[in-house]
C-alpha cells in the first residue's frame, strides 16, 4: 500500500545498509540538534507513471536522521517493442513529515540508487527536485550515464548548510518530491532494449533522504 511502513525487522536491516555516509557529505554542524520524539513520514498523494498505486513505501530512520522511499515499479526503457512513452517515467510525491512543532527540518542530501542496462549510444538520466508546499520549486539536480553500461548506479545530491531550504516553523507544509528517469536511444540500434530502474523487489534499494534539524525560535 502506498505510504505503508516497512516491517520493523526489514527496516533495521535497510537503514543499517542505506545510511552509510554518502561519498560527498553536506556541510552541516558536527552535532546538529534533532528531536527526541520519533518522527513519522506519511504519503499524502502519489502520482506519476513511475509509481502506480501500491508501489511506493516510505519509512523514517529510528534516529530521525533520514527517511527512505522505496519503489517497486519504477522503470524507463526504450528500443525494441517498448511503448514510445516508456522512455520517460516520473513520480510526484507529497509527503507529510510529522515532527515536533518546535523543530524544523531540511533535506541535506539524497542518495538515489537503481540499475541501468544501456546499449552503446544510449544515454540515461535521473532528475530530482524537492520543495515545500506553497514555496517556489527549487533547482532540479540531474545525473547522466552513457552506454554501453550495465551495472548498478547511484547518484547523490547535496547542499551546504547555508543553502538548505527549511520547513517553515509554525506551519504544516507538505514536502513535495519529484523524480524522473529518462532513457534516450539516440542513434543506437532501435531493435535493442535499454532500460533504467529506480525500484526494488527486496526492500534493499531505496532513495535515502538525509535530514538536517534545528530548533525553531521561541515565540
Amino acid at each position: 500500500m502506498a505510504g505503508g511502513l516497512l516491517a520493523s525487522g526489514a527496516l533495521t536491516a535497510l537503514f543499517a545498509m542505506a545510511l552509510a555516509p554518502p561519498s560527498t557529505s553536506p556541510d552541516v554542524p558536527t552535532n546538529p540538534p534533532s528531536p527526541a520524539e520519533r518522527i513519522r513520514v506519511e504519503v499524502a498523494t502519489v502520482n506519476g507513471s513511475g509509481c502506480p498505486a501500491g508501489t511506493v513505501a516510505v519509512a523514517a530512520a529510528p534516529d530521525n536522521s533520514a527517511f527512505t522511499v522505496t519503489y517497486s515499479d519504477y522503470l524507463a526503457r526504450a528500443g525494441e517493442q517498448s511503448d514510445p512513452v516508456d522512455f520517460r517515467k516520473n513520480c510526484q510525491l507529497s509527503l507529510i513529515v510529522h515532527a515536533p512543532v518546535d523543530y524544523t527540518y531540511a533535506i541535506a542530501s539524497v542518495d538515489y540508487r537503481g540499475y541501468a542496462s544501456l546499449q552503446s549510444g544510449v544515454s540515461g538520466m535521473e532528475k530530482a527536485s524537492y520543495y515545500f508546499q506553497g514555496s517556489p520549486e527549487t533547482k532540479s539536480e540531474s545525473h547522466r550515464w552513457r552506454g554501453p553500461y550495465a551495472d548498478n548506479w547511484q547518484a547523490t545530491d547535496t547542499k551546504p548548510w547555508e543553502d538548505l531550504d527549511w520547513a517553515p516553523c509554525g506551519s504544516k507544509r507538505n514536502l513535495n518530491v519529484n523524480t524522473e528517469l529518462r532513457v534516450l536511444i539516440g542513434a543506437s540500434d532501435p531493435d535493442k532494449t535499454s532500460f533504467m530502474t529506480m525500484d526494488s523487489t527486496d526492500a534493499k534499494v531505496s532513495s535515502v533522504y538525509r535530514l538536517a534539524w534545528k530548533q525553531c525560535p521561541s515565540s
